[in-house]
């Protein structure tokens, strides 16, 4: 018998635990010292720190399926509701802006410079362009012509960097600084505009939100099959976890030709990911809608219904909080957030523990605000 509410309690399990292991990666007591799992691969392979963005954009998708699953059978609200995802679009990017200009320092703040020189690309940009663009093409395709626009996109995609001769290169590559990705953020955005750690070409950069939009448009379809209610609980899981592992051992394969790689989005990284991710989700709405086995769930729940709101805050409060500075025997002033590190973790810890301790500490601080505003029902909407 299929379930009633329409709210997958899985779907803000997944989410949360997504999110709160977004913060867990982004926020090392010191960059200098993380856990290979917790960084990022150098650039061909995954670590499980590499799934964490492809599985949120996976999510994006199946929430648009659920959110405005009633809106597309009606044609007339079509055109409201594309407007409204445009708008929570434009914030989310406009958000990721303000997180790129917002600057460290005031004293050394020059708003003028800044825009010159502030990173066009970013995370919050792009989940905002995957989502308006996943919720167009949900709204105005069947679920056959969507799965089609992934195939083209995934094979596109790998035409265009396997075949497509670099302008000033001459020759097809996947190289940091001389794909074809790279050549046109450089470009379109210049070298000013892109991320400051690689400066000639951006992990978010414009070619390669391509595929990550079929990442958005796998959850959608993902989403849609969940949804129905003529399919037998236990046969949606069998699909899922069948299509989740085709998908896995699709993207291995393809890695051979094509390598899976975050930075460059490849088609391979897509079918990997996606299919990971539709086993996470399958076997968490097996155990936590299916049979009720819930009680573990409410940390992540608490951030996954402001998961947003966490991660750009969770970006912003450090940048604040080491403003404030503390003054040091020897007369040196540092960050009041490094002083807290360096007091309360660095000398109990060995270096790499006490990153990650600092790391789980953030977790848990941003746990509390998120408990209280989920207990007083708070939940902010971009």
């Amino acid at each position: 018998m299929e379930l009633k509410p329409q709210r997958l309690l899985s779907l803000d399990f997944f989410r949360g635990l997504t999110v709160a292991t977004m913060i867990l990666v982004n926020n090392p007591g010191s960059w200098s010292h993380i856990y290979a799992p917790l960084e990022h691969a150098e650039w061909n392979g995954c670590t499980p720190t590499d799934l964490v963005f492809p599985f949120f954009l996976f999510i994006v998708g199946v929430s648009i399926a659920y959110a405005m699953g009633s809106k597309k059978a009606d044609p007339k609200s079509h055109q409201k509701t594309i407007l409204k995802a445009l708008k929570r679009g434009l914030i989310l990017f406009g958000l990721g802006l303000f997180l790129s200009i917002f600057p460290r320092n005031f004293q050394d703040f020059n708003f003028i410079e800044s825009i010159k020189h502030v990173r066009i690309p970013g995370v919050l940009q792009r989940i905002g362009v995957v989502f308006f663009i996943c919720s167009v093409i949900f709204l105005k395709s069947s679920e056959k012509n969507i799965f089609r626009t992934i195939i083209i996109i995934l094979l596109a995609y790998w035409a265009l960097m396997m075949f497509l001769p670099v302008p000033g290169v001459g020759y097809a590559n996947l190289e940091k600084e001389t794909n074809l990705g790279a050549w046109l953020d450089r470009t379109i955005l210049g070298e000013a505009h892109l991320w400051k750690s690689s400066i000639t070409w951006d992990p978010e950069g414009i070619l390669s939100t391509l595929p990550a939009i079929a990442t958005g448009l796998f959850g959608v379809l993902v989403g849609v099959y969940l949804k129905r209610k003529d399919v037998e609980p236990a046969s949606k899981i069998a699909w899922l976890f069948s299509v989740g592992c085709m998908c896995v051992i699709a993207g291995l394969l393809w890695d051979l030709e094509f390598p899976i790689n975050k930075s460059l989005w490849t088609s391979s990284y897509v079918l990997y990911t996606g299919g990971l991710a539709t086993i996470v989700l399958a076997l968490s709405y097996w155990i936590i809608d299916v049979h009720n086995y819930n009680r573990f769930t409410k940390p992540f729940v608490v951030y996954g219904v402001n998961a947003i709101t966490v991660f750009f805050v969770s970006g912003l409060t450090p940048r604040l909080l080491n403003m404030i500075k503390i003054k040091q025997p020897n007369g040196d002033e540092i960050g009041s957030l490094t002083y807290f590190n360096q007091t309360f973790f660095t000398p109990h810890f060995s270096p790499i523990n006490a990153s990650l301790a600092y790391a789980i500490f953030v977790i848990l601080f941003f746990y509390v605000i998120l408990w209280i505003m989920y207990k007083k029902n708070v939940i902010i909407k971009v």
